[in-house]
């Protein structure tokens, strides 16, 4: 899906990959991930950022949880949404309104859990290594990236998918450690990886200047 398509989406109310999200099976998945970090931080919370946070369902889950979250989103109705659902949930959640492609200085850096859920499967690949580059960014030198993608694919109005190689190519400096299998949706599998950085911090920098 396309921008245009989750404008149309929050719009109309239609957001199925979050009652994707609520199936028991997922969330309890979601829920073992969130505490296999949580066990792992070194700090009684963390810095947690969601690209395309939506209306900020796991944002505010991790905020129960105790992490300090910003969320980012193109789409200002799920920024609205999200705020709204923090604020009835009693948690402290920061949303902004921009481009996982181009993030907002305000982000800041230093996150040690980052979220997609449901973004880079839909990217082109110049969109895809962009994205690589602000992740790589405004993450922590020991950062955790949660990503949840359909395998690779083309049917109707869904993303296009990606595939592990998909995922090392964009994200250089960052190793896959899981792959789990969340559910199936129109036939493909929904994946959630689990990528740990690796690299060293402003290498791929000084590569990509290398070969400009």
């Amino acid at each position: 899906m396309g921008v245009f398509r989750y404008r149309v989406a929050h719009a109309l109310g239609f957001r199925p990959w979050e009652a994707a999200a609520r199936q028991r099976d997922v969330s309890h998945i979601l829920a073992a991930q969130f505490d296999q970090e949580q066990a792992g931080a070194r700090l009684p919370s963390g810095t947690a950022l969601d690209l395309g946070c939506g209306t900020g369902r796991h944002a505010v889950e991790l905020a129960r949880r105790g992490w300090q979250v910003t969320g980012v989103d193109i789409v200002p109705k799920a920024i609205r949404l999200a705020t709204r659902r923090a604020r009835a949930a009693g948690v402290a959640a920061r949303f902004l309104e921009g481009d996982i492609t181009a993030l907002p200085a305000e982000v800041g850096t230093g996150y040690r859990l980052i979220l997609d859920f449901g973004v880079f499967h839909g990217l082109t690949d110049p969109e895809r290594h962009t994205m690589g580059l602000q992740v790589d960014t405004v993450a922590a030198a020991d950062a955790t990236l949660l990503m949840v993608a359909f395998e690779l694919g083309h049917h109707g109005p869904l993303p296009r998918g990606a595939v592990p190689a998909d995922i090392t190519a964009a994200f250089p400096g960052w190793t896959i450690i899981d792959d789990v299998s969340l559910l199936k949706v129109a036939g493909r599998m929904v994946h959630l990886y689990r990528l740990r950085r690796t690299g060293v911090p402003g290498c791929r920098q000084e590569l990509a200047r290398e070969h400009r």
